[in-house]
């Protein structure tokens, strides 16, 4: 595994992480305790970090997996970070709540759940400007830093091209931005990430397989069982994109170099990226996201220097 640095922050992340939003059962599983350990043991195994979740992966459910692991874990090793802004009610059923009262008490529900005293990223979670630009709520986020439940800040921003949240990250003290990135949504490379190169911020990137179409593993007529957050795409620009990421495996990839790992590789060569988080549903998936780090340059810009 390799580790970038985190921004501007003193965290030291592997550059592959984990995104557990699965645990929370919109990607056509249910997982018991023993099944998400699993995962996360495979990523401890493989060098990784960091783990990425949210309040509204279930109703904190991935959190609770989490912290029930965390338990038998040394808490110093791991880089959570979770996010906040919605409430889960039912599957792909959410509602949005934004005021320094309701996030205050969010924070306090993950903490319960993910069974620490800290979160190491806490990450506005793909709100609009109008909730983003409330001085109430970062005043008291700030103060939550101060009383050391909060690591760091960070915005998860909710479209690839947000670059009203993520000039903004400095004066919030955010220091991380997480974007959706990968081969087929470039967007983030205009405007977004030269952005977070000049402030610093840490770049973590999700949905870095597109959903799994670039795990090579789906033709353009591929369907998805009504509980996989997938059958809510649009079918036409699915397999559109499918085409496309048939394209890609026949002139850009590799010969004998497995796709899934070629297409997180490819996301970490940019100067701005820190860290992939690609779902894993299982351990086997953990470990062959974790080889993409052999392909990772040890030059970039935000490379461990380790002693």
């Amino acid at each position: 595994m390799k580790y970038r640095r985190l921004g501007s922050t003193d965290l030291q992340v592997s550059v592959i992480g984990v995104g557990t939003w699965q645990f929370g059962g919109e990607w056509g599983l249910t997982y018991s305790d023993q099944e998400a350990a699993a995962v996360l043991d495979a990523a401890k195994e493989a060098g990784i970090n960091l783990i990425d979740t949210a309040e509204c992966y279930g109703d904190h459910t991935s959190e609770r997996f989490i912290g029930q692991w965390l338990r038998s874990q040394k808490r110093e090793d791991w880089v959570i970070a979770t996010k906040f802004g919605h409430k889960f009610h039912d599957q792909f059923d959410r509602t949005n709540h934004w005021s320094a009262e309701e996030v205050l008490s969010q924070l306090e529900d993950s903490l319960r759940s993910l069974q620490t005293d800290y979160v190491d990223l806490y990450q506005f979670h793909s709100g609009p400007d109008e909730m983003f630009d409330n001085d109430e709520l970062w005043t008291m986020l700030d103060k939550q830093v101060q009383a050391g439940k909060i690591r760091n800040l960070g915005i998860s921003i909710g479209s690839n091209q947000n670059i009203h949240q993520t000039d903004a990250a400095t004066k919030v003290n955010a220091k991380a931005i997480q974007v959706v990135y990968n081969r087929l949504e470039r967007q983030p490379e205009a405007e977004v990430f030269p952005s977070c190169i000049h402030q610093d911020l840490g770049v973590l990137a999700r949905v870095p397989l597109a959903s799994g179409y670039l795990s090579g593993k789906y033709k353009p007529d591929s369907t998805f069982s009504e509980n996989d957050v997938r059958s809510r795409h649009d079918r036409e620009e699915a397999r559109k994109k499918l085409e496309e990421v048939a394209r890609i495996q026949r002139e850009e990839v590799p010969e004998n170099m497995d796709m899934a790992t070629w297409a997180l590789a490819w996301c970490l060569k940019h100067d701005a990226v820190t860290c992939v988080i690609p779902g894993c549903k299982n351990p086997e998936q953990v470990r062959k996201n974790a080889v993409a780090a052999q392909y990772v340059s040890d030059d970039h810009p935000q490379a461990a220097k380790l002693s």
